[in-house]
C-alpha cells in the first residue's frame, strides 16, 4: 500500500496535475477500494507533505508539522479523508492550513489551502 501510495502521488507531482489548487478538487472515485483506517490515513498524508516539501512546493516548515485532525467526511459519490494541518510559522494568514484530501483508500486525490 505505501508503494502504491508514493506512486501516486510522485506520478500527480511529475506528471503536471496542479498540487495545489486554489479552487476545487475532483471528488470523483472510479472504482472500490478497501477501506485504510485513520492512522493510515495520517501516514499517507504525512508523505504527500514531505513529497511537496522536497519537491518544494510548499514551506520547508511543513516537513515538521503534525496532522491537527484525520476526517472521514462523506461526499456525494463516496467518503473520503481530509487530513488538516496547521502551520502557523506560515505568515500568509490564508495559506496556515492545508489539507490533504485521500480516497477512502488511502490515495492521494489533491491538496489546497481551502479545504474544498
Amino acid at each position: 500500500m505505501k508503494t502504491l501510495a508514493t506512486t501516486l502521488v510522485l506520478s500527480s507531482l511529475l506528471f503536471g496535475t496542479p498540487v495545489l489548487a486554489d479552487s476545487g478538487h475532483d471528488h470523483g472515485h472510479s472504482h472500490a477500494q478497501a477501506p485504510v483506517n485513520q492512522a493510515t490515513a495520517e501516514k499517507n498524508a504525512d508523505e504527500v507533505i514531505a513529497l511537496l516539501v522536497e519537491r518544494e512546493k510548499i514551506d520547508k516548515s511543513w516537513a515538521t508539522i503534525k496532522a491537527n485532525s484525520v476526517e472521514k467526511k462523506a461526499l456525494k459519490d463516496s467518503p473520503e479523508w481530509v487530513v488538516i494541518y496547521n502551520n502557523v510559522k506560515i505568515t500568509d494568514l490564508d495559506k496556515q492550513k492545508l489539507y490533504v484530501f485521500l480516497t477512502i483508500g488511502g490515495e492521494y486525490i489533491a491538496v489546497n489551502y481551502t479545504g474544498n
